[in-house]
């Protein structure tokens, strides 16, 4: 239940942050989706149904509120989720060089289904921005595996401290 509450109020905090805080910054179009970061959280700790419904989940949420055609997120996250964890299979897990690579997989599948979908109502005004695509990978390499560690962080944290408190309730009323 902890878990539960914890993933919840991550991805609500992340999806705050990219849908109300980054469009104010003028570099914002070159920031990747940061719901990728606990997806792949997801992804590499769990692999059992009820992770693919939570992932399901986020990405019907991040399609309601974005403008982008419905199912995108959500497709791009499940795609994501059943390439690592085939990569987990193959690959070990634990290597920053895994990470970095997973990390740039993902968000090259993400702007894939994007262009995709752009392609399919042949609204795509022009010539491909790769600076942007560019960009989003440097950034997406250099944020998402510290970023994912912080969750790891902020998670065992979060047990400790739900552990700690149950064992003080429990000596101040048994006791």
């Amino acid at each position: 239940m902890v878990n539960f509450f914890f993933f919840l109020a991550a991805g609500l905090w992340l999806m705050v942050v990219q849908t109300a805080v980054l469009p104010v910054f003028k570099w914002f179009p070159y920031c990747f989706d940061l719901l990728i970061i606990l997806v792949l959280y997801l992804s590499l700790a769990y692999s059992h149904y009820g992770v693919l419904a939570a992932i399901a989940f986020l990405g019907i949420l991040m399609d309601s509120i974005s403008g982008v055609p419905f199912f995108l997120h959500m497709f791009s996250y499940l795609w994501i989720y059943l390439i690592v964890q085939l990569l987990k299979q193959i690959v070990f897990q634990r290597s920053a060089v895994f990470m970095v690579v997973v990390s740039l997989v993902s968000i090259l599948i993400q702007q894939g289904l994007i262009l995709f979908s752009l392609f399919l109502n042949q609204s795509y005004p022009g010539a491909l921005d790769y600076t942007r695509l560019v960009w989003q990978l440097a950034f997406g390499g250099l944020l998402i595996p510290p970023s994912i560690w912080l969750i790891t962080q902020l998670r065992q944290n979060t047990h400790h401290m739900v552990r700690q408190f149950r064992r003080d309730l429990s000596k101040k009323y048994r006791g």
